[in-house]
């Protein structure tokens, strides 16, 4: 009984240390995370060093500043590509 509360009460706190999220949900966000901005690396058109990538729940967010819509609209299809994405949010910058 004794170690069944005690295995509630770790998985309790692992869970509210990830902000609610799993562990594998957190692991899962970051190598989407590390996926999509390998992806906009590697692209010759887009200045990836300019848009910062953030995923929760498999939902990505980019942020930053990019030089056209063109750019804009190629970084959101290139994350759209990567395996695990749900969605992708753009809050990108047009004229940096």
């Amino acid at each position: 009984m004794i170690q069944r509360l005690l295995a509630f009460a770790l998985a309790a706190s692992l869970f509210t240390a990830c902000g609610g999220k799993t562990i594998s949900s957190t692991l899962d966000d970051a190598t989407i995370t590390a996926r999509v901005k390998t992806a906009l690396l590697n692209d010759t058109q887009v200045n990836a060093t300019k848009i910062d990538v953030t995923t929760s729940n498999g939902v990505v967010n980019l942020s930053g500043t990019v030089r056209s819509k063109t750019e804009e609209d190629r970084a959101v299809q290139l994350a759209r590509q990567v395996s695990g994405v749900r969605e992708v949010k753009a809050n990108l910058t047009v004229g940096g």
